[in-house]
């Protein structure tokens, strides 16, 4: 592991130094290595899985090149290792370096973390991955090769901007095979992007009459009615997801989204949003950043209103320690 570890960083940096475009710092390599981890995040295929079949091979990504950043910090700041586990180096002055493997560790959860921070600045393919759950039912698909044909059409449409185009297919579809569950899904995806929000929820919810088990549409229905700033009908919508999926954090954040930014309920806000918090925390989402963004958010606006105490004992009730 160490030397592929100090191969991949070695290669990085030889690599900047030669192209005498850039100055060789931390923040460059941040920026190349995840860049690395986006690569093979690109790679992933979400056909047919769960979320969270598609996040364990997201951390997998990240993980292949944390140990890199720990190394390349290290060299940068020369900072002394705190914790065991550590693997040890020598830069050219003879100086010690030290990386942790303890992936339970406070100095890798911090590199780790940090390329995950840039990953959502940067990786256009993270959040869509993240957030994707195909896993198929007995009516996802069409057997029907023209129905089939037509939403491949849709699909790439769709994947080039061009939202009428693809809506015409996906109905074409639909009108071969009316039972094509993803179908339904994407045409209501479409009616969205084309800020048809009323014909966006009619097809997602013809996707739930066939497959009542869909966890998609029923999030995209959430999404709807917050663009229609129908927010009670959101947050039922959200709850409505809970009951067939009720360790899904997607239901937390949302309502906690909702309440921090649109009703201003900070307090409700705050326990759903350190829900969210704890759930992407234990799964390794990306999301995690997210839902640590609304809580600092949350903060202020309790701090305004002199309530950080209120604030300080939510987050105890739910086992956070935002330091």
């Amino acid at each position: 592991m160490r030397r592929i570890l100090l191969f991949t960083f070695l290669s990085i940096t030889t690599g900047l130094f030669a192209q005498n475009e850039v100055q060789l710092d931390a923040d460059t390599l941040l920026k190349e290595l995840s860049a690395n981890a986006c690569d093979c995040i690109n790679e992933i295929s979400t056909y047919n899985k769960h979320r969270q079949e598609v996040v364990n091979e997201i951390n997998s990504c990240i993980e292949e090149v944390t140990e890199a950043y720990q190394l390349g910090s290290q060299l940068f700041k020369f900072s002394k290792p705190e914790e065991s586990e550590q693997i040890t180096e020598q830069d050219s002055t003879g100086r010690e370096i030290a990386i942790n493997t303890n992936k339970e560790s406070d100095q890798y959860k911090a590199a780790y973390y940090k390329i995950e921070e840039q990953l959502m600045k940067d990786c256009e393919s993270l959040k869509r991955k993240v957030a994707a759950s195909d896993k198929q039912g007995l009516k996802s698909m069409s057997f029907n090769k023209k129905a089939l044909k037509y939403y491949e059409e849709g699909i790439s449409a769709s994947e080039n901007g061009d939202f009428s185009t693809a809506v015409k297919q996906f109905k074409k579809a639909l009108k071969v095979d009316k039972e094509f569950a993803f179908a339904w899904d994407n045409l209501g995806l479409a009616y969205r992007k084309l800020e048809k929000y009323d014909k966006a929820i009619e097809a997602y919810e013809k996707s739930i009459e066939i497959d009542p088990y869909g966890l998609m549409p029923i999030q995209n229905i959430a999404i709807a009615y917050q663009y229609q700033e129908q927010y009670g009908k959101a947050i039922e919508a959200y709850k409505r997801l809970a009951l067939i999926d009720k360790d899904n954090p997607e239901v937390a954040y949302g309502i906690g989204s909702i309440y921090a930014l649109k009703l201003n309920e900070y307090e409700k806000a705050l326990d759903y949003m350190c829900q969210a918090f704890n759930a992407y925390t234990q799964m390794k989402s990306p999301y995690r950043s997210d839902a640590e963004q609304i809580i600092s958010i949350i903060y202020q606006e309790m701090k305004k209103e002199g309530k950080e105490e209120t604030f300080s004992t939510i987050l105890k009730e739910n086992g956070i320690d935002m330091g």
